[in-house]
């Protein structure tokens, strides 16, 4: 069957989500870097139609979409607000990486560390407490694979990854490894929280993981959380760039 030409509907629709991306991309920067502040009410939709040079369409579009991402609300007769940050969809891909983005004291990323260890610690000590021998050899093969890429940064922080999924899905527990995933998924990605490569370390973070390792082997949950926990905020506080969390 001959693939019909695309519609003029078709043809203009991809350059209009386009431009909404891009003024959603800048709203959520805007929000996140304080140029708008909690509190503050958005100008009119006229006003910002003109601002950003787009329709109307493609504004209302971007006040639904934040909206939904829980930074701003809008009522009727009232403007829009800019919502403060307790109230924003931290898990969203957008928004997080925005905050990531902009967090020049490293609070975000520090705030994210505690946030990924509890969370994995706890999903360590469960497949601890549920162990078996598939289990054994999946996290084995992902050792071995960290141990052959020491040498290769790029190779190795994606094995380190791959560890950590690992871990996660043999958890079982779908609620935490989805918010867990998302963390570092996205912390990944910046040049912030990959930071700094200390002497050897590499071959330390490859230490830690094995120490993981061998508690769930041995069936030791309380030490299986422990040694990921440990190795979480250890690894963070080693690639940690020197800064100031109080400065503004």
């Amino acid at each position: 069957m001959p693939i019909s030409e695309p519609t003029a509907a078709a043809r203009v629709r991809r350059p209009i989500e386009r431009i909404g991306a891009t003024v959603l991309r800048e709203f959520v920067q805007a929000i996140v870097s304080g140029e708008y502040a909690a509190g503050q009410i958005l100008p009119t939709e006229a006003e910002l139609t003109t601002e950003f040079g787009v329709s109307r369409t493609v504004i209302r579009e971007t006040m639904k979409r934040l909206q939904e991402k829980g930074m701003i609300t809008v009522a009727q007769g009232r403007g829009t607000h800019v919502q403060p940050i307790t109230s924003w969809n931290v898990l969203d891909p957008l928004v997080l990486s925005t905050m990531i983005g902009n967090d020049r004291t490293l609070g975000v990323l520090d705030d994210l560390s505690v946030v990924r260890s509890a969370l994995e610690a706890e999903m360590a000590g469960d497949v601890a407490g549920s162990v078996d021998e598939q289990a054994r050899v999946l996290l084995r093969e992902r050792i071995d694979d960290m141990a052959e890429s020491v040498a290769d940064s790029s190779v190795f922080r994606e094995a380190d990854v791959q560890f950590h999924l690992a871990v996660m899905d043999l958890s079982g527990n779908a609620l935490a490894a989805n918010i867990a995933r998302a963390l570092i998924l996205h912390a990944v990605h910046s040049d912030r929280y990959l930071g700094l490569d200390p002497t050897h370390a590499f071959e330390l973070t490859l230490a830690e993981h094995q120490a993981v390792v061998d508690a769930i082997d041995a069936g030791d949950q309380a030490r299986a959380r422990e040694a990921m926990r440990e190795h979480i905020l250890g690894s963070w506080q080693r690639r940690r760039l020197p800064t100031d969390r109080s400065s503004s």
